[in-house]
């Protein structure tokens, strides 16, 4: 089993890299690498798609990349398993309002559109927030409403169906935390810096077979 990270000069993703690879020793799930080769990410078995930054930044690399068709391809065409992080779980949008209207992937219908502001709460959301979790999914198994995680990000999914709104934060107002359907899910938080919770949720993902 061959788990990609795609490296499309969108974040630093050294901290990823280990948490990835420590679960995937830890759960025997193959093999993790690092990659901006649209081989290595084609025939893989997981994908997986970070993202710091802006969504019209981080559109725009992913397409310009080289890695796009891949993507595309191992996800849409091959059905394999994927996992977005945070602008990576953007990406799985419609399209995105930061800055300018630009199209997303299109995987789950919605509009990535700026936190609402209420109560003086502070934008970015950023620290730690409890998780409420909405739908049962393979990737929560052993995670419960109030299990906390790591944000970092001033927009958020608005989906078109509520069904694909797995897990939401509350932040004055209910923050998206986790999307989905079919072979895809995507954490608006960072798995990676999200201690117990997100290594488990990592190693949920690492085994899943949708």
């Amino acid at each position: 089993m061959l788990t990609a990270i795609i490296d499309y000069e969108s974040g630093n993703l050294h901290s990823a890299q280990k948490a990835f690879e420590r679960m995937a020793r830890e759960t025997n799930a193959g093999d993790v690498i690092v990659t901006n080769r649209p081989e290595e990410i084609a025939s893989a078995d997981r994908i997986v798609l970070p993202g710091d930054g802006a969504f019209p930044a981080c559109a725009a690399a992913l397409r310009t990349s080289g890695c796009y068709d891949a993507l595309i391809e191992a996800v849409q065409d091959k059905a394999r398993p994927f996992l977005g992080i945070c602008v990576g779980m953007q990406l799985m949008a419609t399209s995105g309002l930061e800055y300018t209207q630009t199209q997303g992937l299109g995987w789950v219908g919605g509009t990535v559109a700026p936190i609402p502001v209420t109560d003086g709460q502070k934008v970015p959301h950023m620290g730690w927030n409890d998780l409420v979790l909405e739908a049962p999914h393979p990737v929560f198994n052993g995670i419960q409403t109030g299990d906390h995680a790591y944000f970092v990000h001033s927009y958020h999914v608005r989906v078109d169906t509520p069904a694909e709104r797995l897990a939401y934060a509350s932040y004055g107002a209910d923050i998206t935390a986790v999307i989905g359907q079919d072979t895809m899910i995507g954490m608006q938080f960072h798995p990676e810096k999200s201690q117990a919770t997100g290594l488990r949720m990592i190693a949920n993902f690492l085994s899943w077979s949708p």
